[in-house]
C-alpha cells in the first residue's frame, strides 16, 4: 500500500487544477467530473467546496487575478493614462495565457479581497487627476470591459495565440465579400494584428476619457 500523502483538497487546489485542465479542454470541456478525475477524487468531494460550476469559475477568476498581481508592484511614477494602459495590457496578457480565459473572467465575482488594494490605488490616482469618484470608477470599468470583450472576441478567432479557428481566413473572406469592397478590405483590420488593434482601441478610450472628463 502506498504511503504517499496527497495534498489536502481545498478551494485553491481545485481552482489551480481547473486552470491547468482549462488549457487542455477549454471551458466547454471543463466539468466537475473531469476536474475530480484529475485530482483523483470522486466528483461529490468537490461539492464540499463549490456548490456549482459558477462558484468554481469565481474561484478560478480569483486565482487568475492572484497570479496576475503576485509580486507585481504598481509603478509609483505612473500618471492615470499610463496606469490604465499598463493595467489593461497586463490583464490582456493574463487572459490570453488561458484557453477561454476571457470567458472564465466574464461575469465572475472575486471570492476574496485581493483586488481591493489595486482598485483603491487606481481610484486614488484617477481622483487625484481631477475626476470625481464616479467618473474614476467608470473610467476603470470602461477600459476593463473593453479589454475583456476584446480578448473574448480575439479568443473566438484564435483560441490560443497563433492558432486560428477555421472560418477566419482574411483572404477567403475578402473573396466572398467581393461585392462589398470596403467591408471586404476591412477584414484585415478586423481580424488581423490583434496587438495593434488592442493598442489602438485602448488609446481611443483613454483619449475619450481625457476629452469627456477634462482630466489633468
Amino acid at each position: 500500500m502506498s504511503t504517499e500523502r496527497r495534498a489536502p483538497l481545498d478551494r485553491r487546489r481545485v481552482a489551480e487544477t481547473a486552470l491547468k485542465l482549462l488549457n487542455e479542454v477549454g471551458l466547454d470541456g471543463l466539468t466537475l467530473r473531469a476536474i475530480a478525475k484529475e485530482l483523483d477524487v470522486k466528483a461529490p468531494a468537490l461539492y464540499w467546496h463549490f456548490k456549482d460550476k459558477q462558484a468554481l469559475l469565481d474561484e478560478m477568476a480569483t486565482e487568475m487575478f492572484r497570479r496576475m498581481t503576485d509580486g507585481a508592484e504598481l509603478a509609483a511614477g505612473d500618471g492615470w493614462r499610463e496606469r490604465l494602459l499598463r493595467s489593461n495590457r497586463v490583464l490582456r496578457r493574463t487572459l490570453l495565457a488561458y484557453r477561454d480565459g476571457a470567458k472564465v473572467f466574464s461575469g465572475t465575482r472575486f471570492t476574496g479581497l485581493e483586488h481591493a488594494e489595486q482598485q483603491e490605488a487606481n481610484l486614488r490616482l484617477l481622483t487625484s487627476a481631477g475626476l470625481t469618484l464616479t467618473q474614476a470608477a467608470r473610467a476603470l470599468q470602461t477600459t476593463f470591459l473593453f479589454t475583456l470583450g476584446f480578448v473574448a472576441e480575439e479568443q473566438g478567432v484564435e483560441p490560443v495565440p497563433g492558432e486560428r479557428r477555421e472560418g477566419f481566413d482574411v483572404e477567403a473572406r475578402a473573396r466572398l465579400m467581393a461585392g462589398h469592397p470596403l467591408a471586404a478590405e476591412a477584414g484585415a483590420a478586423l481580424f488581423g494584428d490583434y496587438d495593434e488593434q488592442f493598442e489602438e482601441g485602448l488609446a481611443l478610450i483613454v483619449a475619450g476619457i481625457e476629452s469627456r472628463y477634462g482630466t489633468n
